[in-house]
């Protein structure tokens, strides 16, 4: 092989290796796609308390969720996925209370499906003949939901964001009535 060819083949080759690395190195700083907050929508549908043990107890909260889209969607809990409180006070956002689905969900295109959201934490369950069992089990769930605006799923995957909106006031309204 000629000098002249192998000096052309190893410019080739250069610039197809520097080619490779910068659509490389731009493919990892590209801008990721924006939050799509239309794709699945979910409307407050009850919510209920239940004992877990006896030193522990969970309020869930029971949602219709409606996939939007033309493909089918799973909501679980897993490392892509980010259930956080949207504070009343101002809208920020939290990841300081811990709420996650109930069971994982197969919600198929253009569907609709019922999901519960789980927010358990420590609570001494009243003994049935206690006169204030009905206030000690309104105030452990008003204390949960009190500063809560909505709860949000974020799906880093599919970058779709979930928003469950508050439909509970009845249980704060109920703590407020006279005892």
């Amino acid at each position: 092989m000629r000098e002249g060819n192998k000096l052309a083949l190893l410019g080739l080759l250069v610039a197809l290796v520097l080619t490779a690395v910068i659509l490389w190195v731009h493919a990892g700083w590209t801008t990721p796609k924006p939050w799509n907050s239309s794709a699945i929508t979910a409307s407050y549908v009850g919510a209920q308390l239940r004992q877990l043990d006896s030193g522990n107890a969970a309020v869930y909260l029971a949602y219709e969720v409606h996939n939007h889209t033309d493909s089918d969607y799973r909501l679980a809990d897993g490392p892509e996925a980010l259930v956080m409180t949207r504070l009343r006070v101002d809208g920020s956002l939290s990841s300081q209370q811990q709420v996650r689905f109930c069971y994982p969900t197969f919600l198929p295109a253009r569907q609709r499906a019922r999901v519960a959201l789980e927010i358990p934490a420590p609570f001494g369950w009243p003994e049935d003949g206690d006169p204030s069992f009905q206030d000690k089990l309104r105030d452990f769930v008003n204390q949960k939901l009190a500063d809560v605006q909505a709860f949000v799923l974020f799906d880093q995957a599919d970058r779709f964001d979930i928003e469950f909106p508050n439909g509970w006031q009845e249980l704060r309204m109920a703590s407020a009535s006279p005892r």
